[in-house]
């Protein structure tokens, strides 16, 4: 079920009329922690979080290019956090012969991170959420027809 709410939710978001375009620095504490509980809906399965986090800055009048922006910044707390709890395993007898891999792999994904983050800041300028909704049923299925 949950592998159609979130795209579900990003087509219907994306068809809500703009009552206010707002920009981030108009979003007041309360509104910026609401979008932020938006995070917790990605523990369900199919459910993407960044999807659904520019789902919530889009309910709350942001335009789409903010509401990415804001979903990328909170993606910040949530991957520090998961590579604080990782550290212990790294440095113990799991991790003893792999700190290059894991020192390639931080710049990796770091390179890779920044030119998603600068496409889709651009993509969103013009463009919607409803090719993201597409991918996401799509990748979904994929993955439940192989795995299943």
């Amino acid at each position: 079920a949950s592998l159609g709410a979130g795209p579900g939710a990003a087509v219907e978001a994306d068809t809500l009329p703009q009552t206010a375009n707002r920009s981030l620095e108009t979003l007041s504490y309360r509104e910026a922690g609401v979008i932020g509980l938006f995070q917790t809906l990605a523990l369900f399965a199919g459910i993407s979080r960044s999807g659904i986090t520019m789902v919530g800055g889009l309910l709350r009048g942001l335009d789409h290019e903010d509401a990415a922006k804001f979903s990328f910044l909170l993606a910040t707390p949530v991957i520090l956090a998961a590579g604080v709890l990782k550290l212990p395993s790294l440095a113990g007898p799991a991790g003893e012969h792999i700190h290059g891999q894991v020192i390639a792999g931080f710049f990796t994904a770091g390179i890779c991170a920044y030119a998603a983050v600068r496409f889709l800041s651009r993509y969103f300028t013009t463009r919607t959420l409803t090719p993201f909704a597409v991918y996401c049923l799509l990748a979904g299925a994929a993955s439940i027809i192989q795995f299943a």
